[in-house]
């Protein structure tokens, strides 16, 4: 083969593949101009319509809780215009379990109709929906694509709580639980798959964290435009003992976006500071994109 053939094949194999660059380049700009973070903040509503313990969707009517939720919204809207707020309920869609169930996995999965009920919620004010896994003993592998259906939706995110994420024989709730940098990874490639199949905007994937063993290997967490990473401060207590987790556990190990979440019920406990307002949470550094209330 002569040496003009040979760069003519280069030529001709080159094309493509710049043209290919070119429209994946073109894509990307595209996603990042209708990606939600950081152009706008998220306020959620975090619970389980099942149980009145585990947060606000469950302890409220809905007519009731989606006016308290726009009522926070406006307080974050007054105290930082220039930001947009996004409404969100965040669903636990796997709840872990003190029993193992028929599988072993200490994991119960909620119900379609419970799942659309958190949609529906959701459409009503033109919100996002995360649906939160609580995997017990049973892993993310196994549980993203049973929901799958509902990630192909523009408005459906994906919430991870590492604290019921257990290592072998651990029953949830005995010990905090954790997930890996793998498995975050895993949740990351399998929105992103979503995104691409789907020609959707990009993803949420939303990572709670009150200690600093919940995540490990932070650092071999791989982004992708796809899908935007939110690591959340979910410990509760006194406005000092949430300031000092939030820096060591999330800015001090840094991924993509921030959130904290608010416990309408315990971070009053033994003290009478009262909630976070919007202006203390915007001292901290970085300030958070995502406010989740529980």
């Amino acid at each position: 083969m002569s040496l003009k053939t040979t760069v003519l094949i280069a030529l001709v194999m080159t094309i493509p593949v710049q043209e290919a660059i070119a429209a994946r380049a073109k894509q990307m700009e595209a996603m990042t101009e209708d990606a939600i973070l950081p152009q706008n903040r998220i306020i959620g509503y975090y619970g389980n319509f099942h149980s009145t313990r585990m947060g606000v969707l469950g302890e409220y009517p809905p007519d009731q809780m989606l006016g308290m939720l726009k009522e926070e919204m406006r307080k974050w809207s007054a105290a930082d215009p220039n930001t947009p707020t996004i409404p969100a309920i965040e669903y636990i869609a796997v709840v872990a379990q003190k029993d193992p169930g028929v599988d072993g996995r200490y994991r119960a999965r909620m119900s379609d109709s419970e799942i659309q009920k958190a949609i529906t919620l959701a459409n009503r004010v033109d919100g996002i929906v995360i649906l939160d896994i609580q995997v017990g003993l049973s892993d993310l592998e196994s549980e993203i694509p049973r929901l799958e259906r509902y990630l192909k939706l523009p408005n459906v995110m994906l919430g991870i709580d590492p604290e019921f994420s257990m290592p072998p024989g651990k029953q949830p709730g005995k010990v905090i639980g954790s997930v890996d940098a793998r498995d975050i990874n895993f949740a990351i490639r399998y929105l992103a798959k979503v995104v691409r199949d789907n020609n959707l905007p990009p993803k949420i994937l939303v990572v709670h964290r009150f200690t600093q063993r919940m995540v490990t290997n932070h650092g071999n967490i791989r982004l992708v435009p796809e899908v935007q990473v939110v690591m959340d401060m979910d410990g509760w207590g006194p406005h000092t003992l949430k300031r000092d987790s939030y820096r060591a556990y999330i800015a001090a190990e840094p991924v993509q976006y921030t959130g904290i979440k608010l416990f309408y019920k315990n971070d009053l406990k033994n003290h009478s500071s009262g909630l976070m307002t919007p202006e203390q949470i915007m001292r901290l550094d970085p300030v958070p994109m995502f406010i989740l209330f529980q």
